[in-house]
């Protein structure tokens, strides 16, 4: 088997977070004013909050790349942020007991994002193709059950 790559889409990131960002700039510039209501006022914090999620998601944005190398059976998560810095992680298959699905959103609003879950020996979880980063087919179940498939057969872990 050969080593699989699969990068985030960092654009997509900073597209929400520049709408979270100006839609928050303009509820707060459209009741600058004296108004001091409740409406007035549940809206102005509406705005700081969507300000504050969106500056971070800003200044947090960037890519990650999966690598999963079948030879190594290890799994290599690299995040490159966009104003600099690098963190990675690597992953040894001997370290991870099961890979389940897991996902975020709700069915009722039709907004579900999907990704994999490695529960590690450890005891702790780590999200494989992260909600948020926006990995190409992370909105189909089938899809992230094929990339379950191709991790446990890459890493030659139990199905």
């Amino acid at each position: 088997m050969e080593v699989w790559t699969s990068r985030s889409r960092p654009g997509r990131q900073l597209a929400i977070a520049l709408l979270c960002a100006t839609i928050g700039a303009v509820l707060l510039a459209a009741l600058h004013g004296g108004d001091v209501s409740r409406d007035a006022k549940a809206a102005r914090l509406l705005g700081v909050v969507l300000v504050v999620i969106g500056v971070g998601a800003g200044l947090t944005a960037g890519t990650q790349t999966v690598t999963v190398d079948p030879r190594a059976r290890s799994v290599t998560v690299t995040d490159a942020r966009l104003l600099g810095g690098t963190r990675t992680r690597t992953i040894v298959a001997t370290d991870i007991r099961e890979v389940g699905i897991g996902y975020l959103g709700r069915s009722s609003n039709h907004v579900r994002t999907y990704y994999l879950n490695l529960k590690l020996r450890d005891g702790h979880d780590y999200p494989l193709f992260a909600p948020g980063r926006f990995y190409p087919g992370s909105s189909d179940r089938a899809t992230v059950e094929g990339w379950r498939r191709r991790l446990a057969e890459s890493l030659a872990l139990p199905a």
